[in-house]
């Protein structure tokens, strides 16, 4: 999924032959790094772009490309932003966006992580190694570029912001971040509420597998992961602790980086909960954006050199808080959303502002269902359903007068008089029983208009194993994060049912659910809204 060649010269580097951009990579020592610079940056007052070896924890090597600001003479040094490449894309991934950066006055290097493309090792999925790689490339750059070790940022997209969070609970050299949809809880990701996200893995692992050279470690995990089964759960769940952000808050916080982080409401990868968790719990200098749409899709456009609002911001943040620029950027409410209705942005001082009021739908009624059967009300397809979203406002759809009730229990509030904005969390209530001991369920919000049809707001699964069949218990389950408008005149509905091909579902054979409220503890959804 690299920038193809004609992209790449419609860039702000196309004045940079095309040799070069298809020229190997060299080992660069200092004396060669810079005759090399200068050559470059003798040209007609473009940006100076370099292909170098980088060498990586271990000695492993590491592709990359440097860009460095158009007249350097020598003297001055520049603030350096690091970039990490996405999973399975090569180091030109960037190359849109460093030259822009280098043009308005930062050393960039952008370096395709080990174990893809050209660069060497095996993938390790933000291991250990990765997080070492990040600190090696910083040394090699200020070993060998004008660049300021007083102002180190670092950024990227999937992947690569991932690593970026880790590296900024590890290194302390490390002073901006701008991690975009990423991850600070990798379980939670993946693996929410023990429930294996099978279409999103599926493609990460094929992609990888496909650019790239899956460790022993990762193929053995990949397996015991689409298993279900139970005893390798401690090992996954450490396994996913290890490189998730979020286990390392103390150091990250400690060591002070300003972080900005970007994500997509639809995110089917890295869906947006754990991004606002995560980022309620940082004590530095923080920003949070949502946007419309599905894994990087919010952000993609910029790589392509596109005008994009989350690469501006990146932008912003980082004149900010690595040159000093008086840009506004600190006097502003840090958490900025656009709604997936309206395309408006709204900004709040914090994430729990964002649905400060809150309206409960009882689930009044006892529903029993037929597990193993989809009902037909599905979270979509991964990266198209959200795409369609964000794009032409077109969500995964169901008739909710038609889901066959046997396999699906469907509760609806009242009819609206007025605009619902949906803002943050909502959050399910509800008793359980099961005749067997483990199980799956899924929870869908859907705006229903006067036909019956239903556009999905949100959803989430929830796995249970180790219950009494036929003992009740409570189930507590946050569906993920979003910002919809439903229109005066419409209901909400929720549904839920047991299978979904987003999900792996953990139903055997004849399981049954019912779903009740009892008058001492009564179910309901909790719907976050905005604050008029």
């Amino acid at each position: 999924m690299g920038l193809p060649r004609k992209a790449l010269r419609t860039t702000a580097i196309g004045t940079v032959s095309a040799a070069l951009l298809a020229a190997p990579a060299v080992v660069a020592t200092p004396a060669v790094a810079a005759s090399g610079q200068q050559a470059l940056t003798r040209q007609a007052g473009v940006p100076g772009v370099r292909f170098v070896d980088i060498e990586g924890d271990g000695g492993t090597v590491l592709k990359a490309n440097v860009f460095t600001p158009a007249g350097y003479d020598g003297r001055q040094t520049y603030p350096v932003i690091v970039l990490p490449t996405s999973w399975a894309l090569p180091q030109v991934e960037y190359v849109a966006q460093a030259a822009k950066l280098a043009d308005s006055g930062y050393v960039v290097v952008s370096y395709n992580t080990r174990g893809f493309w050209q660069s060497g090792g095996e993938i390790e999925v933000a291991g250990p190694p990765d997080t070492a790689d990040a600190s090696k490339v910083i040394d090699w750059t200020l070993a060998n570029t004008p660049s300021d070790p007083d102002r180190v940022g670092m950024a990227g997209v999937s992947y690569g912001a991932g690593i970026c969070l880790l590296a900024a609970g590890h290194d302390k050299r490390i002073k901006a971040v701008a991690a975009l949809s990423g991850w600070g809880d990798l379980v939670d990701s993946i693996y929410s509420q023990r429930t294996q996200h099978k279409q999103a893995t599926a493609f990460l692992v094929g992609a990888g597998y496909l650019t790239g050279r899956p460790s022993a470690e990762f193929q053995q995990l990949t397996a015991d992961y689409f298993s279900g089964d139970l005893s390798k759960e401690p090992g996954l769940i450490a396994w996913g602790k290890k490189r998730s952000p979020a286990t390392y808050l103390d150091k990250i916080n400690a060591n002070g980086a300003a972080i900005m982080l970007g994500n997509a409401w639809g995110d089917t990868i890295f869906p947006p909960n754990q991004t606002a968790e995560f980022y309620e719990k940082l004590t530095v200098p923080k920003r949070l954006e949502f946007r419309p749409g599905d894994h990087a899709t919010a952000e993609g456009g910029g790589l392509l050199g596109l005008p994009n609002d989350t690469w501006t911001s990146a932008h912003r943040w980082f004149d900010h808080h690595l040159r000093g620029a008086d840009n506004g950027v600190d006097g502003e409410q840090p958490v900025r959303i656009k709604s997936r209705s309206t395309g408006g942005y709204e900004t709040y001082p914090d994430w729990k502002s964002v649905g400060a009021d809150r309206r409960k739908i009882a689930l009044a009624d006892s529903e029993h269902v037929f597990a193993n059967v989809d009902s037909g009300a599905d979270g979509g397809i991964v990266f198209l359903s959200s795409m369609l979203d964000q794009f032409v406002r077109l969500p995964p759809m169901a008739s909710i007068p038609l889901l066959p009730r046997a396999f699906a229990a469907v509760w609806k509030s009242e009819r609206y008089g007025s605009t619902q904005q949906i803002r943050g969390t909502a959050k399910l209530h509800t008793t359980v029983t099961g005749t067997k001991e483990s199980g799956t369920l899924v929870a869908y919000l859907y705006d229903v208009g006067p036909l019956g049809l239903g556009k999905l707001v949100s959803n989430a699964p929830y796995t249970f194993h180790g219950k009494t069949p036929g003992q009740p218990f409570t189930v507590d389950l946050e569906l993920f994060s979003t910002a919809y408008d439903v229109p005066a005149g419409h209901r909400l509905a929720v549904v839920i049912d047991t299978v979904d091909p987003l999900y792996i579902e953990h139903n055997p054979s004849g399981a049954q659910l019912t779903f009740s409220s009892p008058a001492a503890d009564p179910s309901y959804l909790s719907v976050p809204l905005r604050k008029e």
